[in-house]
This record gives structure tokens, C-alpha cells and sequence, in this order.
């Protein structure tokens, strides 16, 4: 890293100047006459330290640039040097983005990070401790991903009560409540939303969120704890920008009717997943006909749909992608595919609506935004 080189050539303000002669070339030994006696070479790095270059000397700017290089762990390291590093190495401007995925994270470390200016925070899978924030000004993330953490609800609340400003969020499998739905409706700028398989909140303020993100693009509220009012209040109240949106997983709760008044509220539907839906029937294709800009349908385990029904699609003249998993037997899969060439069929079986990383490889991405920082060999912090 630079710190190194710059150590090499510059030495260390901060190293007891007994330390710098210890690391010095071997002393020579001469003889005068009886006695003997050592000649020390000078040192390298205190001939130039001597010669008034230092790291006092460097710019802060200069520091924040070396910093910028550092990993995770040497920037928590060099931090503890002396107290102009330690204000340098809290610099926002080092803290753009975070990955701490698959940690274990003791109480503090959140409430200590997240305020150093983060916008993008990657901590899916991850065992996150009290908070305890030393602050209460809002923080600046913008992009956050805590699926599938093991985190209590009061300590999240805590972190989202914090939050104006998030345009991605994902919550994935989180035990929620309505003071959090209540919090994520502040976000007005929210553009993605992954609430797939989250429960513990009403419908009313299920509502009350959705007509607050008025410039929500894609929404994931797939496999959610959902009664029939949760359902209605999302198909009633889903914004009309929404051009990618999963509902599946309702069953008996999704009805023809709610087709309907989706395909009214969002006419610019690209993507939509209405899978494992059974009240669903063939009749329901005169509403998709309707969306002139559909490209991928999900209608897996909608078991009232026969395979015949499907080809009926294919005067859709906008589709490229259908999931229809579990209704179509492999001969009728095939006979489907030659007929509909055009289409692509059971080609994917995950949905990425809305989730912050689609690939299924490791990889330190939010929404396409590469995390500099993270913590790749430790396992806790």
C-alpha cells in the first residue's frame, strides 16, 4: 500500500528514534590501535527525516488520498496512530461504501459506522448487536441491504428510524413491525423495495408506506405474512411508477379482480411475478394483453392455468420471458418452446426484483454498486 513505500522512504514520526536506529545496516567494527570501538552508519530514514521530509509535513489531502488505498482492516489499524490519523482515517469521504456480510457484529460497531458518512451498506446474513448510536442526526446511506440478518426488531428500528434518504433498501426475511414500516415511509425517495418474506406489520400502514414512495420502481413483497387486507391494501395502493413488482406467494388471497386493478394502477408493468397465485384462470390474460410494455411474466403454480392456455402469450408481442414452473409437464414444455420460439420459458428460478444482488456468485455488489470496504478473513468485529 502507499503507506508502506511511504514509510520506506520517509520513516515514521511516531517511531522512538531508538526503534529507527535498531532497523539500520549492520554496524561496522574498527580498531585503533588497542581499543575497539563501533562506528554507526547513520540510518537511512533519519538522514532524510533529518533532512525535513516527514509525515507532519504531508497534506492532509496528500493522507486521505494514501488512506483511500487502505483495506477495511489497515484503516482501523492506522487509526490508532495518533490523533491527526485517527480524524484523517474517519474522513466520509473513505467510508462510501461498507460489505459486512456473514458478520458478526458487537453492540456498537453499527451505531460507530454507519455515521462516518456511509451511502452503501452491504450486511446480508449477517449476526448485527445493538446499535447504540452516540448520535441522532440522520444517517446518509442510501443503499442498504440487511437481508436475512439475525437482528432484534427494537435494534432495527433504531437503525431505520435514522434513515431519510434510502433510494434501495432490502429487508429480506426480517421480522418487521408497523413503527418500521412507519420509518421506511420517510424515505420518499425510495426507488427499490425487497420486503419478500418479511411479516409483523398491518395493513393499514402496509398503506400508509406505500402511498408516502411515491417514486417506487420496483417492489418485492413476494412470501409476506399477508392476509387478504394486506393484499388489497398493496394491489389498491402500489404506485403507478412501478414497472417491476412481485407478489407472489398468496394463493387463495390474489384474485382475478386484483389482476385487474394492478394492470389499471401500473400500466407500465415491464416485470411481474403473480406466481403460486391458484385463484388465477386463463381469463386473466386479457389484462396482461393490456401492458404494452411486459416483458417477463411469472405465473408458476398457478394451477387453474392449463398449458394450452399458455400459448395464448405469444400474442404478446412484447414478451421475452415466462416462468411457468410446476403447470407444464417436459413434453409440454417442449412443444411449448418450439411453438413460441420467441420466448423464453423456465429459464431463471429466482426472481430479482428488487434484490440488491442477483448473481449467485460472491460478490461485494448493492444494486450494481462495488463496496471498497469490507472485511473478507475476519468473522466478527
Amino acid at each position: 500500500m502507499g503507506v508502506s513505500v511511504l514509510i520506506d522512504k520517509l520513516g515514521n514520526e511516531n517511531t522512538p528514534q531508538e526503534q529507527l536506529v535498531c532497523v539500520g545496516p549492520p554496524l561496522k567494527r574498527q580498531k585503533a590501535k588497542d581499543t575497539e570501538f563501533v562506528i554507526a552508519r547513520r540510518p537511512r530514514l533519519l538522514r532524510e527525516t533529518a533532512a525535513g521530509i516527514s509525515w507532519d509535513t504531508l497534506p492532509d489531502e496528500l493522507l486521505l488520498g494514501i488512506f483511500s488505498y487502505l483495506s477495511l482492516t489497515e484503516l482501523l489499524k492506522v487509526s490508532q496512530v495518533c490523533q491527526r490519523w485517527h480524524r484523517l482515517s474517519v474522513d466520509e469521504s473513505l467510508w462510501q461504501t461498507l460489505d459486512l456480510a456473514g458478520k458478526i457484529l458487537l453492540p456498537g460497531v453499527i451505531g460507530q459506522l454507519l455515521p462516518l458518512g456511509i451511502t452503501a451498506f452491504r450486511c446480508p446474513r449477517s449476526c448485527i448487536g445493538n446499535p447504540l448510536f452516540k448520535t441522532s442526526r440522520p444517517l446518509q446511506v442510501q443503499h442498504m441491504d440487511l437481508s436475512n440478518c439475525t437482528i432484534k426488531v427494537a435494534d432495527l428500528q433504531s437503525i431505520l428510524s435514522r434513515c431519510q434518504s434510502l433510494q434501495n433498501l432490502s429487508l429480506e426475511g426480517l421480522v418487521l413491525s408497523d413503527d418500521i414500516i412507519k420509518n421506511i415511509a420517510q424515505n420518499s425517495s425510495l426507488v427499490r423495495l425487497n420486503l419478500s418474506g418479511c411479516s409483523g406489520f398491518s395493513a393499514e400502514t402496509l398503506e400508509l408506506m406505500l402511498n408516502s414512495c411515491p417514486r417506487l420502481e420496483e417492489l418485492n413483497l413476494a412470501w409476506c405474512d399477508f392476509t387478504i387486507d394486506h393484499v388489497k391494501a398493496a394491489v389498491n395502493h402500489i404506485p403507478p411508477k412501478v414497472i417491476q413488482l412481485n407478489l407472489s406467494g398468496y394463493r387463495q388471497n390474489l384474485l382475478m379482480s386484483d389482476v385487474k386493478t394492478l394492470v389499471e394502477r401500473c400500466p407500465r408493468l415491464v416485470h411481474l411475478d403473480l406466481s403460486d397465485s391458484v385463484m388465477l384462470k386463463p381469463e386473466c390474460f386479457q389484462y396482461f394483453h393490456q401492458l404494452a410494455y411486459l416483458e417477463h411474466l411469472g405465473l408458476s403454480r398457478c394451477y387453474q392455468i392449463p398449458p394450452a392456455a399458455l400459448l395464448d402469450l405469444g400474442e404478446i408481442a412484447t414478451l421475452k420471458m415466462v416462468q411457468v414452473f410446476g403447470i407444464v409437464t417436459a413434453s409440454s414444455l417442449q412443444l411449448l418452446k418450439a411453438t413460441l420460439p420467441h420466448i423464453k420459458i423456465n429459464s431463471s428460478h429466482f426472481t430479482p426484483i428488487a434484490r440488491p444482488t442477483i448473481s449467485c456468485k460472491k460478490n461485494q455488489e448493492i444494486w450494481g454498486i462495488q463496496c471498497r470496504l469490507s472485511l473478507k478473513n475476519a468473522v466478527g468485529l
